[in-house]
């Protein structure tokens, strides 16, 4: 499902503090009670699968048991470390924030239990691996991820003679021109796709995949983001197609469309035509809209990079232990279990239809076959896929890009070069406020 994360630079420093106290094994042979916080809304179909599969471990043993809370952000997991009540065990719906648990030592390292349970973590996707460590510890592990591409409507396709989905920007724009509906006053009535940065999973880490951005200078500053062709292309390229439909109609459009994760989602009830997602859509049109006649396929790509069609953007829900729990021994062992295990992790990806997050899960004959998942899986799979940056500031790096995005969109679109020279260098300033950089984004 979506991944939303809220937590402030201005907490890092919090959460140093909070992590100085030590921690304890436990030494009884009682049977251990954890409690794990995660992220899955009550009610929703993806809490009670992932509690039923926790049940299920439960079931299998007689030494550990774990109760599952949801409904947990990271200003939830931020606050709990902050006043010492974290639970034993926490996950997080994005990898965001890793910066911060990882550099301020709030997630324990688990490279010592990796080591002593001989796990490669080779095992695990190249971006995963970056996702879930900073500054030389591996304070997370990957619990299935998510892969963003192309969702579009075969039979609205077929209306406008369009025969397969769009490969590079170019071809995506022409297409959406196409595929737009509009009343004879110019009201909006089908989008062939809507750009706004902030509808939806509209935001730049997600779309910067296509255009070959780059984040980060080798040393772990900014890249200057004035001089990369990418970042240059992706804003002018998203500029124009919202100069095209016309910033106060795509406004007014989007003011008539359901809640993301309602039964009334635009894509679902018709109003897009093509629509930038996550592969948890699959399972929700198979809940609300199960005779919806969609494709899916990898995002377009600049047209100067055609190597990179069939890659995408990836991120995901992960997992670590909070320092200064008494049983984190018992506790690495669910969350072994959980990121490990290749039945869970099947089983858990056939539920939610989030992807498995090992080499061995994705091979598994477990993993119930849907061509609209399909794509995912490759997507995933794909070496020129990439996720967000790492950064000590945690998820205010890209909020402040996605800040400067929003305000763009909306301007006269004069002056382009001179605000990505502002913005870059503000984002050097908080990398130095934070007190670390980052590593180049695989």
């Amino acid at each position: 499902m979506k991944r939303v994360a809220t937590v402030s630079v201005l907490l890092v420093a919090s959460l140093a503090l909070a992590a100085c106290g030590g921690s304890s094994k436990s030494s009884s042979s009682k049977r251990v009670n954890l409690t794990l916080w995660a992220g899955w809304s009550a009610g929703t179909h993806e809490l009670k699968a992932f509690k039923s599969l926790v049940d299920e471990y439960n079931a299998k043993q007689k030494k550990i048991h774990v109760k599952v809370v949801g409904d947990i952000n990271d200003t939830k997991i931020v606050a709990a470390i902050r006043s010492g009540t974290a639970p034993d065990i926490v996950s997080s719906f994005n990898s965001y924030n890793v910066g911060n648990y990882c550099g301020t030592g709030a997630w324990i390292d688990l490279s010592p239990y990796l080591k002593k349970d001989h796990i490669d973590v080779n095992e695990f996707p190249p971006a995963t691996r970056y996702y879930t460590q900073y500054g030389g510890k591996r304070c997370a592990l990957p619990l299935l991820a998510d892969t963003y591409g192309l969702y579009y409507n075969k039979t609205l396709f077929a209306n406008a003679g369009i025969k397969r989905p769009p490969k590079t920007i170019s071809e995506l724009t022409a297409d959406v021109k196409k595929l737009t509906q509009r009343s004879s006053d110019g009201t909006i009535q089908v989008a062939g796709l809507d750009p706004l940065i902030g509808f939806y999973e509209n935001v730049p880490e997600r779309w910067s995949t296509s255009f070959n951005v780059k984040w980060l200078k080798p040393g772990g500053t900014s890249s200057d983001i004035a001089d990369d062709p990418g970042w240059r292309k992706l804003f002018e390229w998203q500029k124009s197609l919202v100069d095209w439909y016309g910033y106060g109609k795509l406004v007014r459009f989007q003011s008539g469309l359901g809640d993301e994760f309602s039964a009334s989602q635009a894509f679902e009830k018709g109003k897009l035509a093509m629509n930038l997602d996550g592969e948890w859509r699959v399972a929700f049109i198979a809940d609300e809209v199960p005779h919806l006649n969609y494709g899916t396929a990898p995002m377009p790509v600049d047209d100067a990079h055609p190597e990179l069609y069939g890659s995408g953007y990836i991120n995901g829900t992960i997992i670590g232990i909070p320092k200064g729990k008494k049983h984190n021994d018992e506790a690495w062992q669910v969350v072994k279990y959980l990121t490990t295990d290749p039945h869970f992790l099947a089983q858990f990806s056939n539920k939610i239809r989030n992807v498995p997050t090992t080499k061995a899960a994705l091979r598994s004959s477990e993993i119930q076959p849907d061509p609209h998942f399909s794509t995912f899986l490759k997507i995933f799979s794909n070496p020129h896929s990439t996720t967000s940056p790492i950064m000590a500031s945690g998820v205010a790096y890209t909020n402040f890009v996605q800040s400067f995005f929003t305000k763009w969109q909306g301007s006269n679109g004069q002056g382009l070069e001179g605000k990505l020279r502002s913005l870059a260098k503000e984002l050097d300033a908080q990398v130095k406020q934070a007190g670390g950089g980052g590593s180049a984004v695989p």
